[in-house]
């Protein structure tokens, strides 16, 4: 055994293997590889291997895709066959709303320029003649899709891994973890100590454990999950065929030798080791009692399915451990722990993208960030609540039952919920709240309707109209002609105490502004890509309040903490105060009579008030366009904040209003949202965000974005698109073409009820003018659009000014 090493990575499994031989491409070979058994003999070994590369996301269908690429390099440089069976992939629909989700599906390969064509079902027969399509009303044929042998592609990459110069050790198991001050410094085994500054829990069903090791509350959830092996079928070139999924029967399956390996996700999961303190894969090679009983359902269905199957037996059983997190996603990154990496959760699919995983965790240790995207991935999108055992196996097991379910937009779960309440929350219900979750909080939707309303926008067609309610228009209409009422408590809020160089450095635009002052920016990384979009206030000298979104709160406390220097503070007070936001023309009549002084002070500034008997930070600030302030009052005094208003401002028409609504009225005003419009890998520049830069200043990405407007400035822009149809409403991820070739995909869309029109933002190439006729792949079908000048509502921002 070693007794130091660069990186110590924890598993050796298909992660902890792709890992390594990443990091050791990127030249960082002192590195070990520690597993408690032989390589591949914890969670990997029994992986079903299925490889579909369209996923939900762009980022994980890129990983997904990186990984196919990935196996001729390993066959060339280690000469071992990874396992790679590229027979292609079927995906049946056998309802409306399947059907409607595969011409999704084409949509979002088109954008990702991923091959899926849709085949009737006389010719999914006869691609596959052993299919019964009695029932099939279509079916997504991907020829790049296939499946993996496990146990090789991890030889595989350990191999390349270990001609670069990476150590492997087997028969070692990890017992605890040194942390001094916040940081790693060794990993401690049955045979000794390892020093080390970097160490990546990649232990698969285990990694909870071993994140415990090291303080680390990692939410793995390992879920029983099965399949099946049949006996040899009566059919020809049965190794050949493509993966099947059938969703709407919650069965998956592929050849296996002379038989079917069939799988499926049961509706009643159970949990490997329910009681605490149970070692999760302590012997090697585990796997549980098979449970046919509730198999049954999908061996029932594949048989209807595949009729050679119903004179055919079970030859094995394959019943074991797989890591599952809250949300379905990977958990990837740093921990609090500074130097504890974790490459885990993968949650069925982690084979298929496991090179990807290799690829961005190693680009994130080497170089600071990843190519992709992989906000939605990382490790620092829960919250405290994440380290509850009760809560993470309750999310856990509902995103497991619901894995092959058509998930519309916006529809809501309600496990492990509620968690985070607001003080309004005993007024919620009686107004009628639709509640929607987002990391852990409840936030509402929209209220009920007001009694008489006729709503004059029409119901969005097809899956926009879903989870939808005329109660969105109203609030706008309320906001636009009077006054909303938002509560979004649920703002993350970092107080940041030391000298304003330091945020000066952090930020794009110039914080260092007279006290009072509010700023808009975003935190750029080293590429100029943009990390966090928020707004700081500066309340004192070397004081300031930085709000960011609810979701990305522990990333950019993270994300700051991590670029702090000795005597700089950054505190996470969330908690400890509300937000009610009061925004419309009637926003001045409902607040100046509760205040004892004038209401004079300007957009994007702040100041102290006493609203009746509240104590309050006003800030002049909206993300709906209209006048109006974010009133931050302490928490206990938040529910008095929201009936004072309420009060007040009935008369002047004031209304309760929701996220729905807010979402609505920011399209029309062009506001930007971090995750879709804007991520780590879009600039400022390529954002239309460049008014919010001082060029001046140095800070974080300033090198990477001038190098960039040297080299004659960024190759697409985001765009305001208009649908010409009103009802056909844009929900992520529609390719755009211009002049018949895809360029683009919509990053946001939805209604404008202040406008009238259908709004949609993408990136497409800036030779793209305003103006521009494009077409909008919605669900199988090009809607022509329009490239509009922005905002669309209200471009002299006068509503804005109170003007």
């Amino acid at each position: 055994m070693r007794t130091d090493a660069r990186v110590v990575v924890v598993g050796g499994g298909v992660a902890g293997c792709s890992v390594a031989y990443h990091l050791a491409r990127l030249g960082w070979t002192d590195v070990v590889v520690l597993e408690q058994h032989e390589l591949t003999e914890g969670t990997t070994w029994h992986s079903a291997g299925f490889v579909g590369q369209l996923r939900s996301t762009i980022s994980q269908t890129r990983m997904i895709m990186y990984s196919s690429s990935l196996y001729a390099e390993l066959r060339e440089r280690t000469g071992l066959d990874p396992g790679w069976r590229g027979v292609g992939g079927l995906r049946l629909a056998t309802t409306v709303e399947r059907e409607e989700e595969l011409l999704r599906q084409v949509s979002a390969a088109t954008t990702y320029g991923l091959e899926m064509e849709l085949l009737s079902p006389a010719e999914t027969r006869s691609l596959l003649p052993m299919l019964d399509v009695s029932d099939v009303r279509s079916a997504g044929w991907l020829p790049g899709d296939g499946y993996l042998r496990p146990e090789p592609l991890a030889a595989a990459l350990a191999a390349g891994a270990h001609q670069l110069g990476v150590e492997f050790h087997t028969g070692v198991r990890v017992t605890g973890v040194e942390v001094e001050r916040g940081r790693v410094r060794a990993v401690l085994t049955d045979q000794g100590r390892v020093a080390t500054e970097v160490v990546v829990d990649a232990a698969g069903a285990a990694a909870g454990h071993v994140g415990r090791l090291a303080g680390v509350a990692i939410p793995i959830v390992p879920i029983k999950h099965q399949y099946v092996v049949s006996s040899p079928l009566d059919a020809p070139d049965v190794p050949g065929i493509p993966t099947v999924r059938d969703p709407d029967h919650i069965v998956y399956f592929r050849g296996e030798g002379d038989g079917l390996l069939v799988g499926g996700y049961i509706r009643t999961p159970d949990v490997c080791w329910p009681a605490a303190g149970e070692a999760p894969l302590s012997t090697a090679r585990t796997l549980f009692p098979p449970d046919l009983a509730k198999f049954g359902e999908s061996w029932g269905n594949a048989r209807r399915r595949v009729p050679a199957l119903r004179t055919a037996e079970i030859a094995r059983v394959v019943h074991g451990p797989e890591a599952f997190t809250p949300d379905g996603e990977f958990l990837l990154g740093e921990t609090s722990v500074r130097g504890f990496w974790v490459a885990a959760g993968f949650c069925v699919h982690g084979l298929a993208a496991a090179g990807g995983v290799g690829k961005v965790l190693a680009e994130w240790i080497v170089d600071g960030q990843p190519e992709f995207d992989v906000s939605h991935m990382d490790i620092r999108r829960f919250g405290a609540h994440a380290a509850s055992r009760s809560w993470a196996t309750a999310k856990a097991l509902d995103a497991y039952s619901r894995y092959y379910d058509v998930v519309y937009p916006y529809t809501e779960w309600s496990a492990g919920r509620p968690l985070r309440r607001s003080a309004t929350w005993p007024r919620l219900e009686p107004l009628g709240a639709a509640l929607g979750e987002k990391a852990g909080w409840e936030r509402v939707n929209w209220f009920g309707s007001p009694p008489g309303f006729v709503p004059s926008a029409p119901r969005p067609a097809g899956w926009a109209g879903q989870v939808w309610s005329p109660a969105i228009e109203a609030e706008c209409r309320a906001t636009t002609e009077a006054a909303g009422l938002f509560d979004q408590s649920s703002f993350a809020k970092l107080d940041v105490r030391g000298p304003v160089s330091f945020l000066q450095r952090m930020c794009a635009a110039d914080v260092d502004r007279p006290v009072g002052t509010v700023v808009y920016t975003q935190l750029l990384n080293a590429r100029a890509g943009i990390e966090a979009d928020l707004t700081v206030t500066r309340l004192g000298e070397a004081h300031f309040r930085v709000v960011t979104s609810t979701a990305s709160g522990v990333r950019d406390l993270a994300w700051l903490r991590r670029h702090a220097p000795e005597g700089v503070t950054v505190d996470d007070v969330t908690a400890a105060y509300g937000c009610l936001c009061l925004w419309g023309p009637a926003a001045r009549d409902v607040l100046q009579p509760l205040v004892d002084e004038a209401l004079d002070f300007r957009f994007m500034r702040a100041r102290h008030l006493t609203v009746g008997p509240v104590p309050v930070l006003a800030q002049r600030v909206t993300f709906v366009g209209e006048y109006g302030w974010e009133l931050y009052a302490p928490t206990d005094y938040t529910l008095t904040l929201w009936d004072l208003l309420l009060s007040t401002g009935a008369p002047s028409g004031l209304a309760p209003a929701g996220y729905r609504a807010i979402d609505a009225m920011r399209l029309e005003k062009g506001y930007r949202v971090w995750g879709s419009d804007i991520t780590p890998e879009t600039t400022p520049d390529e954002a239309g965000l460049s008014f919010a830069v001082r060029i001046e200043t140095d800070f974080l990405g300033r090198d990477a974005l001038l190098a960039a407007r040297a080299a004659g400035g960024p190759e697409r822009r985001l765009r305001c698109l208009v649908l010409d149809d009103p009802r056909t409403v844009c929900l992520g991820t529609e390719p755009v073409r211009v002049d018949g070739r895809p360029c683009g995909r919509v990053t946001s869309g939805g209604y404008g009820y202040r406008v009238g029109a259908s709004i949609a933002y993408a990136y497409l190439p800036s030779t793209v003018e305003i103006g521009a006729k494009v077409e909008v792949g919605v669900f199988g079908s090009w809607q022509s659009a329009e490239v509009r000048d922005e905002p669309l509502f209200d471009p002299a921002n006068t509503r804005v000014r109170g003007s």
